[in-house]
């Protein structure tokens, strides 16, 4: 009998990436899916890994350990988005979890995943690296992008990781977006994407039609209008600041990387374009690109630097 694995699933892709790695490396694997996240999509690829499936709600803390001990899982892996206002906001808790959230000292992520993971280990069940099994696609040191950084987005980037380190520090969120050292956007529970959105949408329109000009595969296109625009020292706009924005993506100072660990996907480098965002930094052997190599091909596609500090 091949051991047992238990994957605890959010949404998104990630939880398909672990299941697949998981199965490749023998693990017989038992789902814990989550109804008000986990991709449907999540069934076929069991029945096509021989895994099983049990669908439970958020709040079911007691559920999930009941599941796990009666498949004999000891092991196991969270993997996938769970959206933060779900976690406060949405959620209907057992006895278990309901005990668990009165007694923390701080409601945060953090404080409640990692209350979580207590209860589970006091349970017998281990959680394990949610990168454990995905190392290959960690961002590796340096500029990821045929284009690097220009002098103003390294200066971006130099800020707006000082201001993340700080965010960091209270749980906040992982991801600032940033306009000649300003800090537009701060990511709290609306997740990375919506916070790059947020961003475009209060720089306004000139930094977003730049980029939609350019189709999928218009790459030198893309490329000589960047260089043009950072000669102009911006993207046309008439603006006391550019409209050119720079994300930066951070794990925590004492990142735990059983979960919620910064993930980067395709979706992040369209929500960038679609903002007109031109520079991405995330921390190199923290940041999981979870589309492989797709995420640097797209940022190539539309000029979008990429580097991992």
């Amino acid at each position: 009998m091949p051991p047992k694995l238990g994957l605890i699933a959010g949404n998104g892709r990630f939880p398909f990436l672990v299941l697949e790695a998981a199965r490749a490396r023998g693990y017989g694997v038992v789902v814990a899916a989550i109804k008000e996240e986990t991709f449907p999509e999540i069934e076929q690829l069991a029945r096509k890994t021989d895994a099983t499936v049990h669908w439970l709600s958020l709040g079911e803390l007691s559920k999930l350990i009941e599941t796990f001990k009666r498949e004999g899982v000891t092991e196991a892996i969270m993997a996938g988005q769970v959206k933060h206002k779900q976690i406060f906001s949405s959620i209907r808790p057992d006895w278990r979890l309901a005990k668990l959230v009165l007694n923390l000292r701080t409601r945060n992520t953090d404080a409640l995943i990692g209350a979580v993971a207590k209860v589970l280990a006091d349970e017998g069940i281990t959680l394990r690296n949610s990168t454990e099994l995905l190392e290959p696609l960690l961002a590796k040191p340096g500029v990821l992008t045929r284009r690097a950084p220009g002098e103003q987005e390294r200066a971006n980037l130099e800020y707006g990781r000082a201001v993340a380190r700080h965010l960091a520090q209270f749980d906040i969120g992982q991801t600032v977006v940033v306009a000649e050292r300003a800090c537009v956007a701060v990511e709290a529970m609306e997740g990375t994407d919506a916070c790059i959105r947020r961003a475009g949408d209060i720089m306004g329109s000139a930094g977003v039609n730049s980029l939609r000009t350019h189709e999928a595969g218009d790459e030198r296109a893309a490329e000589r209008q960047h260089d043009a625009e950072s000669n102009r020292g911006g993207n046309g706009s008439e603006g006391l600041l550019s409209a050119s924005l720079t994300v930066v993506k951070i794990a925590k100072p004492n990142q735990d990387m059983r979960f919620d660990v910064p993930v980067v996907g395709v979706a992040t480098i369209e929500a960038m374009r679609a903002a007109g965002a031109r520079c991405l930094g995330v921390d190199a052997g923290k940041c999981l690109l979870l589309d492989g190599d797709a995420v640097i091909e797209a940022a190539n596609r539309f000029a979008i630097a990429v580097t991992a500090d």
